[in-house]
């Protein structure tokens, strides 16, 4: 049950790097989706915050292909996309020091004031750059703001990305990051 949960999320998220639908990942497709977050949020690739998420995202992306043994240009398939997140990310020991960063990088953007919370308005961009259907996001929403606040905070959306990312656990609030599963 585990494994398949773990799967199925990596699987979807391998959906939301692969913009084209042409069953690779390269990494102009991550980089484009880093792209489509800057953009949604206004904020320029060489401003702090937006150098923060490239190079995160450039970071996972150099991780993930040394870790699948390939050089940085090559394309990823779906079947090596998921046996690499899971080498490198899930069971490995690189989320912490790499994956982790990228998400505080699009947490902080997300945080637009720096008040240390995340509106619904900044959380519905946030997944509008993910491509997760609009009627998603109100539900995916609520199902992390567990403490019924009306917002997130930062911190909370950070756990909630280690929860899909990695978590096994099916009742885990992290697994409606980006929707139903």
């Amino acid at each position: 049950m585990a494994i398949d949960l773990l799967n199925h999320k990596l699987d979807r998220a391998f959906d939301h790097i692969d913009a084209s639908g042409n069953g690779v990942v390269e990494r102009e497709d991550l980089l484009g989706l880093g792209a489509r977050i800057l953009v949604g949020f206004g904020e320029s690739p060489t401003s702090v915050a937006g150098a923060s998420l490239v190079d995160g995202f450039d970071r996972i992306w150099s991780t993930l292909s040394e870790t699948l043994e390939r050089d940085g240009d090559s394309g990823i398939a779906r079947p090596d996309f998921l046996r690499g997140m899971t080498a490198a990310f899930v069971t490995g020991d690189q989320y912490d020091p790499v994956f982790r960063p990228a998400t505080v990088a699009v947490a902080e953007l997300c945080d637009g004031d720096d008040d240390g919370e995340i509106g619904p308005g900044e959380f519905r961009t946030m997944l509008c750059a993910f491509g997760v259907a609009y009627d998603d996001v109100d539900e995916a929403f609520d199902r992390l703001d567990r403490s019924g606040r009306g917002t997130l905070t930062v911190d909370e959306l950070v756990v909630a990305a280690a929860d899909y990312y990695r978590g096994d656990d099916p009742n885990a609030a992290g697994n409606w990051l980006f929707g139903p599963l």
